[in-house]
C-alpha cells in the first residue's frame, strides 16, 4: 500500500469516492483505520435482482483490483435478501 497513513488515506479515499458515486452503492473504510499498512473496505449494494447485485459487486471488485498501490488480501461477500 503506502508508506504513511496520509498516503494510504489518499489511495483509499480515491477508491471510495469513485465507487460511492455509483447508483445504489455505498462504500466506506471500515477497518484498520489507524494502520498505514492495511485497510478494510465495506460496500453495500441495493438491487432489484440477484444478478444485478452480482454485476455491481463484480464491478466494485474490479475497481479495487486495478487500483495502483493496492494489494488485495481477500474479498468476502455476504448476501442479505429482504423478506
Amino acid at each position: 500500500m503506502s508508506g504513511s497513513l496520509k498516503a494510504k488515506r489518499s489511495v483509499i479515499q480515491s477508491v471510495v469516492r469513485t465507487i460511492d458515486r455509483w447508483k445504489s452503492v455505498g462504500v466506506a473504510e471500515v477497518g484498520h483505520l489507524d494502520s498505514w499498512q492495511r485497510s478494510q473496505l465495506g460496500a453495500t449494494v441495493v438491487a432489484g435482482s440477484v444478478s444485478h447485485a452480482e454485476e455491481v459487486a463484480d464491478a466494485i471488485e474490479r475497481r479495487i483490483w486495478v487500483t495502483p498501490d493496492v494489494t488485495v488480501l481477500s474479498i468476502d461477500r455476504d448476501w442479505w435478501e429482504a423478506p
